[in-house]
């Protein structure tokens, strides 16, 4: 019962969207999924997990930018601004504020459209509600 949560983000780290996967997907199939509801961007910052050939060309495609670090098994690195990739915080703070929701933190909804709703509802309320 293992799921991941992707999360598009705005500059101010505010969920913009938000995509359950299963656990054993890899992170940039779960990107992929959401390549096509990007909101306008200049830049993309994500993990190592997101780093792939595919992704990269489809994000250059849309005249966006990516600030992804390579892989360390990669054959030919790809370059990245460690300036801008400090700006990841971010999200990783978003997660952290979505986990101090103690169902989420220990997923009590065992459906994960159960859960996908509880995620949804606690984000609303800490990002858009609360500010």
């Amino acid at each position: 019962m293992n799921s991941k949560l992707h999360a598009v983000c705005d500059g101010q780290g505010r969920p913009v969207r938000l995509l359950l996967s299963e656990g054993q997907q890899s992170d940039h199939k779960g990107a992929a999924t959401l390549l096509p509801d990007l909101p306008a961007a200049s830049e993309l910052i994500g993990d190592k997990g997101y780093d792939s050939d595919a992704f990269r060309e489809a994000l250059i495609e849309r005249k966006i930018t990516p600030c992804i670090p390579p892989r360390s098994n990669r054959k030919n690195p790809a370059t990245y601004c460690k300036v801008l990739y400090k700006q990841r915080h971010k999200v990783e703070n978003l997660f952290a504020k979505l986990k101090d929701w103690r169902r989420i933190a220990m997923r009590y909804g065992r459906c994960a459209h159960t859960f996908k709703s509880a995620i949804n509802l606690a984000a609303t309320i800490i990002f858009w509600i609360n500010q």
